[in-house]
Parts: C-alpha cells; sequence; structure tokens
C-alpha cells in the first residue's frame, strides 16, 4: 500500500481512482520476470530492483486503463473490477493512466542505483512502451479492426503491442545486473518469443473462458485481429506450442532457466 503513487491536492478521489487497477492484482508477469533475472544474477541488489519491477507495474496498468477507454475497448470490467471510466468518469481514467505512465520514469530515475544503469533502463522501457513498441501495436490493432491482417502483419502487431513489454522486462533485468550485451540481446529475443506466446494464449482465453473466469469480458475480440481469429482455436494452440518448443531454455543458467519455466508453467 505504501507504495501506490499519491499526490497532495484537494480533488476528492484522485489518488483513490489512481489506486484502484494497481490493487485489482493482475498476473504480474512483467514484474516478476525482472526480478526472476535479478534473483539469479545478483541477488543482492533484488530490493533496489523491486522499484523497476514496481514501473513495469504502472507502464502496464496504464496501458490496460487507456485500452478499456470508450473510444478503444469500451470495456466495463478489468482484473474483475470496473473499469475507471465506468467507476468514474472517461476523464479520470485518461489522466490516471497518463499519471501512471510518468510516475514509471519517474521510479526509474530516483532508483538506488548508478546513474549510467537508471539511464538504461529508461531508454529500455521508453523505447519497448512507447512508439517502437506497444503504441505502434496498439495503433494498428485499432485502426485495423474488422480489417483481417496476415499472419506476418498480426506478428508485427503483438510483438510490438504485447511482447516489446515482456521482453523488456527481461532486459531490463539484465541491465540492473550488468550482463554482458550478447546475453542481454539473446534474453530479449528470448523475451519477444514468450510475448508473443504471452498473446497467444490470452486469445485463446478470450476464446474458450467466461468472463468470471478470466476477470475482464472475452469472447469480446470478434472485431479484433486475434490468433484464434485468423488460425482457428486448434490452430492457434499448435502455434503457441510450437512456440515454446522453440525457447532454448537450456541455453540459460541452470537456476533461471529454472525460474522462467515455473513461469511460463504458470502463466503461458
Amino acid at each position: 500500500m505504501r507504495n501506490l503513487p499519491q499526490v497532495s491536492s484537494f480533488h476528492p478521489f484522485f489518488n483513490e481512482a489512481l489506486a484502484v487497477m494497481l490493487k485489482a492484482g493482475g498476473k504480474h508477469f512483467r514484474a516478476q520476470l525482472l526480478l526472476s533475472v535479478v534473483s539469479v544474477y545478483k541477488k543482492e541488489l533484488l530490493t533496489q530492483a523491486f522499484d523497476a519491477a514496481l514501473a513495469l507495474e504502472l507502464i502496464h496498468t496504464y496501458s490496460l486503463i487507456h485500452d478499456d477507454l470508450p473510444a478503444m475497448d469500451n470495456a466495463d470490467f478489468r482484473r474483475a473490477t470496473p473499469t475507471l471510466h465506468k467507476s468514474y468518469d472517461e476523464t479520470t481514467a485518461i489522466l490516471v493512466g497518463d499519471a501512471l505512465n510518468t510516475e514509471a520514469f519517474l521510479l526509474l530515475s530516483r532508483l538506488n542505483l548508478p546513474t549510467s544503469i537508471c539511464l538504461k533502463l529508461i531508454e529500455t522501457l521508453a523505447f519497448n512502451a512507447g512508439l517502437n513498441g506497444m503504441i505502434i501495436g496498439q495503433a494498428i490493432d485499432c485502426y485495423f479492426e474488422d480489417k483481417k491482417l496476415s499472419l506476418k502483419e498480426l506478428e508485427f502487431l503483438h510483438t510490438h503491442k504485447t511482447a516489446k513489454l515482456i521482453a523488456a522486462s527481461l532486459k531490463m533485468g539484465c541491465q540492473i545486473c550488468e550482463l554482458d550485451e550478447d546475453k542481454t540481446a539473446g534474453i530479449y529475443e528470448l523475451g519477444l518469443k514468450l510475448g508473443l506466446i504471452f498473446q497467444i494464449n490470452d486469445d485463446i482465453i478470450d476464446a474458450t473462458l467466461s468472463a468470471e473466469q478470466s476477470g475482464k469480458p472475452t469472447r469480446n475480440d470478434t472485431h479484433k485481429n486475434s490468433f484464434v481469429n485468423l488460425l482457428g482455436l486448434e490452430k492457434a494452440k499448435e502455434c503457441k506450442n510450437t512456440l515454446l518448443k522453440e525457447c532454448q531454455f537450456e541455453n540459460l543458467e541452470k537456476d533461471f532457466c529454472e525460474k522462467l519455466q515455473i513461469l511460463v508453467k504458470e502463466y503461458l
């Protein structure tokens, strides 16, 4: 609770609205990826890494709040909780999303780590969550609703919208630990693959689970370019399993391999 963003003002409910989606839960998959790297390669920096993990959660939560807005998905629920524009109003939802986005970079700028590492973390998150990652992915997703994409275009969309932030989570863990560039690049590439698997799994959940089971509206992606809509449910499952087999976990240190496989088993 003490780590929730807050501001001193006379606004009657803004701090409450800032906290709603952060307190609603979620998988914390991205934060766990970052912390899994640090726990294996430089465990003594775990305390310093917690705020970097929180920064990832703030960015991810902001993206969900904006994704749920009437101009985008117009969703009623997220994490089994009414969306902010439903609980409050659209203005509050937009501003809470904006606040969480910028607060993430403030956190990274204040980490108890060398300035050179903080700058690398800021650059990595900005690149992968911004124009070159999540933003262009979301723009393509929204623009091409009801317009069928090819498999290559679909992979581009979801690599940018989903996979890059997941890959960035692993890369930021590597940067905190000051791993060499080749190892960091290899782990980032693995993260891109895991990110696509994560998205395919999310599409499968949307097609097969109820809203009560998933905590958000499901069977709601009929206008979207999803892997299930393009390939069909069974082919999407095959695609997910093929990508999983391509993940080169055995090239990683044993402890890190085991941690990743636990996360994959739980969330993918």
